[in-house]
């Protein structure tokens, strides 16, 4: 089976736990940890790293550290993974979702403006599929109505937009290292931002709250969101191969892209003027003209030796948000996107096995015309 994704370890990631384990030094103390948030901050040009348990807990710790809570709302694309909307609720705010753009698949800056209200206090961003989103609208809308942005950069390390990293344009970006993710710490993630006080609230709401010159003293109520050092010792071992995954993806999609090219009812990726994408995934858009579903391609690839994945379903169609919104991009995209394999481990000719099959289920169901 071709898998979707599979991490990219090798020796160093295995010197680096084994000089944790060795230490002695394997919880949530050691000199990996500030190495990696160093190096990770610095590659995506912020000034402070604070890494956390999780992409999810990134999330939840940047707004908690700008005070998002009760009665405030935080506007969210629907299509996402659902935690971008759970981590609104953890603090007690209402997520508010907005449809996204045709061509870039991201949120659409145009509905954003038209859902803002007196109550919204910040915008969440995500960089979907690891192609950044309109930025520069999205930023004056922050600036006129005096909004924070948090940007969910899980699936998008080292994505550029107008030349910067996305997780630098706002005012806290948030990474997942999960093992599927540009490069993994097994589990992990990391906020990173320019701003001193914030980056100080976020590492200590990270341990209990617990105040950073008076130990076991809690001046705030805080949580459990550390990276382990053994995390972090493979995250800085991943770090020295991050512009080579980069490359690498970057390479794949490509060769999917030429060998796809004109293929009837697939819709390949987005790559917006201004934007790097990094092709987290490998994503394309089955249409009706294909001649069988979606879900259908999933299944008979499958039975070719090949995994894929659907898109997400849009998080306001799912039951603990479900209220009867209509966002009719995001919906469509919903049901005809699937996620070919794309992990930076792929090889040329398995690339090629991909897209052929495609094809190869393409012409077989060829949807009669006149």
């Amino acid at each position: 089976m071709i898998p979707v994704y599979e991490p990219l370890l090798g020796d160093l990631e295995l010197e680096y736990a084994q000089t944790c384990i060795r230490s002695g030094w394997i919880s949530s103390i050691g000199e990996f940890i500030p190495r990696f948030e160093k190096e990770f901050a610095a590659f995506c040009g912020s000034q402070y790293g604070i890494a956390t348990a999780s992409g999810t807990t990134a999330l939840h710790l940047a707004l908690s550290a700008l005070a998002i809570g009760s009665g405030d709302e935080v506007i969210v694309p629907s299509l996402t993974f659902i935690a971008s909307a759970n981590v609104v609720v953890y603090t007690g705010a209402t997520p508010v979702f907005v449809d996204s753009e045709t061509n870039s698949w991201n949120i659409d800056p145009a509905d954003i403006k038209a859902k803002i209200t007196s109550r919204t206090r910040a915008i969440l961003v995500v960089h979907l599929y690891g192609h950044p989103a309109d930025m520069d609208p999205i930023l004056r809308l922050a600036k006129v109505y005096n909004l924070f942005i948090v940007e969910d950069a899980a699936e998008a390390h080292g994505a550029l937009y107008a030349g910067r990293r996305v997780g630098s344009l706002g005012t806290i970006g948030c990474f997942s290292f999960y093992g599927n993710k540009i490069i993994t710490t097994g589990e992990g993630g990391m906020c990173i931002t320019d701003d001193s006080a914030l980056a100080e609230k976020m590492r200590s709401l990270r341990d209990h709250g617990m105040s950073p010159t008076r130990r076991y003293w809690h001046p705030i109520i805080g949580y459990n969101y550390r990276i382990t050092n053994i995390q972090a010792a493979v995250g800085v071992a991943q770090m020295t191969r991050i512009e080579a995954i980069i490359k690498r993806k970057r390479e794949i999609a490509h060769l999917y892209n030429r060998l796809l090219l004109g293929t009837k009812g697939i819709v390949l990726p987005p790559e917006m003027q201004n934007c790097t994408s990094v092709y987290w995934m490998y994503s394309v858009l089955i249409e009706d003209d294909f001649g069988i579903s979606r879900d259908r391609v999933i299944e008979m690839l499958k039975g070719e030796g090949i995994d894929s994945r659907p898109f997400f379903h849009p998080v306001h169609t799912q039951p603990p948000y479900a209220q009867g919104l209509k966002l009719p991009v995001a919906e469509e995209l919903g049901q005809k996107g699937i996620n070919l394999p794309s992990a930076a481990t792929l090889t040329n000719s398995q690339v090629e096995k991909v897209a052929e099959t495609l094809i190869k289920l393409q012409l077989a169901h060829q949807v009669p015309t006149g």
